[in-house]
């Protein structure tokens, strides 16, 4: 379902008009060619779930796709998209709005970062990006009447500017491929280029067990488990060791080419939900008694952010995600003993997840690219980084998730917006993509139009 920016403006009352209120701020210089943005447009498409989709103590229905467009003096013009999710930026504003309220809101977001942008002149997006981001922070924390908001809502609601920016900056610089496009600073995040990126798919509490056995039986084997059910502590507690139990009796015995030792690894996800070090610690000893504590490769996110635990003394490697906001909160993770970064370009804007990345790489610690039930394009994005990361550990290869195909009602539909939809690098086979000279030739299509989305941003005649 389309509905043009103007009659998304018309129907939100003053809190949409407010954001076209303009701030004025500088940006950093840099010896790239400097850009003006002449005009802006935005529009999105709700996309419908196959089921309730459940994370977070919460179930979503439809995921949002928002498109960003930015012109620039020269007639240029770029589409950058975004999948909103506000239940996993911050499940605060997701429980108290309705799920529509709640992408209204972060729409207002995007909608409001473009209007700020509109005739400002950038040299690269990551001074596009910090140019705004405060500004655009305080302006989440009015309309969401949320002073502790999550700077990950906000961020999630600039990577479709944030990416047409970047493909302004390569069209307007004439760079020709995603190598080109990384500047100096962060190479040495994004240096490798893997022949391999495996897939992770995404078990949600509601998937079947019998699904998720047929997917390791496929070829899939370094799968995410959502743990942290919905109850009290305790309620979740026993769900989470129920659930592990017979995911355990159903796949661990399932061996793969792809680790060094043949097993299928573990990797749940609570999303903040154990609010106690020593209840996870409590389901670390279940995972000891039937088997599968060796098979654990990453436990993400385990805590709520505002608790601040030190996580040095739990013996297995935890993830940061959601609470690595930013360059500078992923250094504060890494200090607290976190062994591993969940890189979202497609969740926290690909400028600051080159920040990230490089913070990562210099610590020594090993990033992965995880998922946010994104569109096919977007995959691309995700799957640019993740080709150039460097192995995680007890792999040798890149390490990508996805899961849109798990979950979208129309997803081959989606499938077919992607500019190269029928090219072997869009496939999965046997759990793994292979990206070879010709996906790395077209960049996976990234700096090609989708019809489309184009025909999204079409003028009436």
């Amino acid at each position: 379902m389309n509905i043009t920016r103007r009659e998304f403006l018309k129907n939100s009352g003053a809190a949409a008009a407010a954001i076209l209120v303009q701030p004025v701020f500088a940006l950093a210089g840099s010896s790239a060619k400097p850009i003006r943005i002449k005009s802006v447009d935005s529009n999105f498409e709700r996309e419908p779930l196959v089921r309730p989709f459940g994370f977070k103590g919460g179930y979503l229905s439809e995921l949002w796709q928002t498109a960003a467009l930015l012109e620039s003096d020269s007639g240029l013009r770029k589409i950058g998209l975004c999948t909103q999710s506000t239940l996993w930026s911050d499940a605060s504003v997701f429980t108290s709005h309705s799920e529509s309220g709640g992408n209204t809101l972060m729409y207002a977001l995007t909608e409001r970062a473009l209007q700020m942008i509109k005739g400002q002149t950038f040299t690269t997006p990551v001074h596009l990006l910090d140019g705004i981001l405060e500004d655009l922070y305080r302006y989440g924390q009015k309309i969401t009447a949320n002073n502790h908001l999550r700077k990950t809502f906000v961020l999630n609601a600039l990577v479709g500017v944030d990416q047409a920016a970047w493909l302004l900056y390569a069209a307007e610089n004439r760079v020709k491929n995603f190598d080109a496009m990384i500047p100096t600073t962060y190479k040495p995040a994004l240096s490798h280029h893997h022949k391999l990126a495996a897939c992770i798919p995404l078990m949600t509490y509601g998937v079947p067990i019998e699904e998720i056995k047929a997917a390791a039986e496929e070829g899939y084997f370094f799968m995410k488990i959502k743990i942290g059910q919905p109850g009290t502590q305790e309620e979740m507690l026993e769900k989470d060791k129920a659930r592990i139990s017979a995911i355990h009796a159903a796949i661990g015995h399932i061996r793969t080419p792809h680790t060094k030792d043949g097993r299928l690894p573990y990797y749940f996800d609570a999303n903040g939900r154990y609010e106690k070090k020593e209840t996870l610690l409590r389901l670390l000893d279940h995972l000891r008694k039937i088997g599968a504590f060796d098979q654990i490769a990453i436990v993400e996110e385990p805590f709520p952010e505002e608790l601040e635990i030190s996580v040095k003394d739990i013996p297995v490697r935890l993830a940061a995600d959601e609470t690595a906001h930013t360059d500078r909160d992923a250094r504060h993770r890494i200090e607290m003993g976190y062994r591993a970064v969940a890189l979202k370009p497609i969740a926290k804007t690909m400028s600051m997840s080159m920040k990230i990345a490089q913070t990562a790489h210099e610590q020594g610690v090993p990033c992965f690219c995880a998922d946010l039930t994104v569109n096919p394009i977007l995959i691309e994005w995700n799957k640019a980084v993740a080709a150039r990361l460097a192995p995680f550990p007890g792999l040798g290869t890149g390490l990508l998730e996805t899961n849109g195909h798990q979950n979208y009602k129309n997803w081959q539909t989606m499938r077919s917006y992607h500019p190269m939809p029928d090219a072997a690098w869009t496939k999965v086979e046997k759990g793994v993509f292979h990206l070879d000279a010709d996906y790395y030739r077209h960049d996976g299509g990234i700096f090609l139009p989708s019809p489309h989305y184009e025909q999204v941003f079409a003028k009436p005649h």
